[in-house]
């Protein structure tokens, strides 16, 4: 029995980690598909169609309670959500205009300096201060991405700049909700926390749609008229990325913070290399140096977070020890003990037992 529960849960997490990887992969490789290879030149409504599709399947899957879904309680809450969807809307649209000027591969590189402008801004917002070796890691993180940036062959300006701005505010993010979800009361899971964004998120992006692409659902319209497999595509693109959020969410569950950590950073490569297995960019060695070092960086990065905060918490197992220990050794100064008389109980606190009574 045991045996079968340990496969049952190894299954379980392998499928979970597989499907993360592919739908991840499968978002950023269809994004860049959609909008480089189909004529279609419209972030903003790709990404309200991945909102639309998040907000739908979220809503069916709560309802049929496959998904956890907590409600919002307070007014602090509702503007969290609010304030953290307006983050996520620009997060995503940027995101999705630099894949119509720069490579996945190259993306996947500028995304790699999350942890770069997580710790600054938790720095500049938070006061949160790391050890001097993992401010040391996010040397090579940065010097990684200048010289990829310089033997890119397919740089781009615009869809440069959008990366960047995109992965900080992508850290900025992550922040943000550390900040303004701390009281344990108003906190979210992540799949109702991602339901409520998907919902905030249509009403940024309806009006931004409308007003910077005019003319995309009319051209979205003739693309699915005179290509049927323009629609399949999209609603395909459009559901996988609420699969990327929900096997996330599934990865997190199964595994720690630190295995997430790992396979993060190992998926930014397996996206790269695929996306130039597909899409044949040229890759010049200055480039895969510079990934690879950014690559290098990270790693070193996540390694000194968990080695700080595992000598952290021995630090205080051992300060609580040697409390007990403290407390343990104060022997009182007089033995207290309970003398039983009768029906009566008497506290005596002498040295030596009570002469007994003629």
């Amino acid at each position: 029995m045991a045996q079968a529960g340990i496969s049952h849960a190894w299954l379980s997490t392998t499928a979970a980690i597989v499907c993360w990887y592919c739908s991840n992969i499968g978002v950023l490789l269809l994004n860049k598909y959609l909008l480089s290879s189909t004529g279609f030149h419209n972030p903003a409504f790709l990404t309200l169609a991945h909102m639309l599709a998040c907000a739908a399947i979220g809503s069916i899957l709560a309802g049929l309670k496959w998904t956890p879904s907590k409600l919002i309680r307070s007014r602090q809450q509702f503007l969290t959500v609010v304030l953290l969807s307006a983050v996520f809307c620009m997060t995503v649209v940027l995101g999705n205009v630099s894949l119509a000027f720069i490579p996945v591969s190259f993306t996947q590189t500028i995304g790699s300096t999350t942890p770069f402008f997580t710790a600054i801004l938790a720095f500049v917002m938070q006061g949160q201060r790391e050890a001097p070796f993992t401010y040391a890691a996010l040397i090579p993180i940065m010097l990684g991405v200048i010289v990829a940036s310089g033997g890119e062959p397919a740089f781009h300006v615009i869809g440069f700049t959008c990366c960047v701005a995109a992965t900080a505010l992508r850290a900025l993010k992550s922040v943000v909700q550390s900040i303004l979800m701390t009281d344990p009361a108003e906190k979210l899971d992540p799949m109702s926390l991602l339901l409520y964004m998907s919902c905030t998120s249509i009403l940024f992006l309806l009006p931004l749609t409308l007003t910077l692409e005019p003319n995309s659902f009319r051209e979205a319209a003739a693309l699915a008229a005179s290509s049927p497999s323009f629609l399949y595509w999209l609603v395909a693109n459009s559901c996988l990325a609420y699969l990327v959020n929900l096997t996330n969410f599934l990865v997190t569950r199964y595994t720690s913070a630190l295995t997430l950590q790992v396979l993060g950073n190992a998926k930014g490569v397996v996206a790269a290399a695929v996306s130039v297995a597909i899409f044949r960019n040229v890759v010049t060695a200055q480039g895969c140096i510079g990934y690879g070092v950014t690559v290098a960086g990270v790693f070193l990065y996540s390694e000194c977070k968990s080695y700080n905060a595992a000598a952290t918490a021995t630090a205080g197992r051992a300060f609580e020890d040697d409390e007990a220990k403290d407390l343990t050794d104060r022997e009182p100064l007089l033995t207290s003990k309970f003398v039983h008389t009768g029906d009566m109980q008497v506290h005596n606190c002498s040295k030596h037992p009570p002469t007994s009574r003629a």
